[in-house]
């Protein structure tokens, strides 16, 4: 049975993430910073399925923590088979000359930074093993950028570009690295936006809609399966049309 540690997977995309995995038939370390009580709920339903599932406490923010969830991960779920950088957050829509140092660098720690240390620590379980898959979550504004966004779009466009350079560097070891850039999705991380707000994303969405945790979910899982064998450094939009 294959396993696979997913980086903020106690809410939104992750969450949807982790049940479709457990689905599946994969094992899953559900990781949390701070929302407990969600996920050993999710861990008990994961269970449920038919597979092991364990939640771990680790803001990946924090070197040491990051190196520690991956130990863990593997020593409860005997090794790795599959990584999901999903831990992320946002801030206020704001100019960047109203960002303060402290907002950049909380944000860049978590979105870019605990994304590094969680692969650095992954990736010599997966070399060794000679196979594996990693999926880095990023945005539609890692490729286009966002006014009043520029933050958070930076970070997102460093995860694409961290996924393409370790396509290269792990691609003689059997190890494929893929990116999935989701567009305006019903999470919490948009709760902030009025009703009005996403009658006018959905206007500018092709499709005509906001897309759900389980379309970015889907497609998480489809690259980090065999089905994507031959996919790497690939970023897969889930934008239902917004960045053509």
């Amino acid at each position: 049975m294959s396993s696979v540690l997913i980086t903020g997977a106690s809410r939104g995309i992750g969450a949807a993430t982790a049940r479709l995995f457990a689905r599946e038939g994969w094992n899953v370390a559900v990781n949390y910073s701070r929302s407990r009580s969600e996920a050993e709920e999710l861990a008990r339903e994961l269970s449920g399925l038919g597979v092991r599932a364990v939640p771990i406490q680790a803001d990946v923010s924090d070197p040491e923590r990051a190196e520690g969830l991956v130990r863990e991960a593997e020593e409860a779920l005997g090794g790795l088979d599959a990584v999901v950088c999903g831990a992320g957050i946002a801030l206020p829509q704001q100019l960047l000359t109203n960002t303060t140092a402290e907002q950049w660098r909380r944000l860049m720690s978590v979105d870019l930074d605990g994304m590094f240390y969680t692969l650095k620590a992954a990736i010599p379980g997966l070399v060794r093993r000679k196979r594996g898959s990693i999926v880095t979550v990023s945005s539609m504004w890692g490729l286009t950028g966002g006014s009043c966004e520029a933050p958070y779009s930076a970070a997102k466009a460093g995860a694409i570009g961290l996924t393409k350079a370790l396509a290269k560097e792990l691609g003689p070891s059997n190890i494929r690295v893929n990116c999935v850039a989701p567009g305006v999705i019903d999470t919490d991380m948009n709760g902030h936006l009025t009703a009005e707000d996403l009658v006018a994303l959905e206007e500018e969405t092709p499709l005509g809609r906001i897309g759900t945790p389980e379309e970015a979910a889907q497609a998480i899982c489809f690259l980090a399966s065999d089905r994507a064998s031959f996919i790497t450094g690939q970023v897969l939009q889930v934008d239902g049309g917004m960045v053509i």
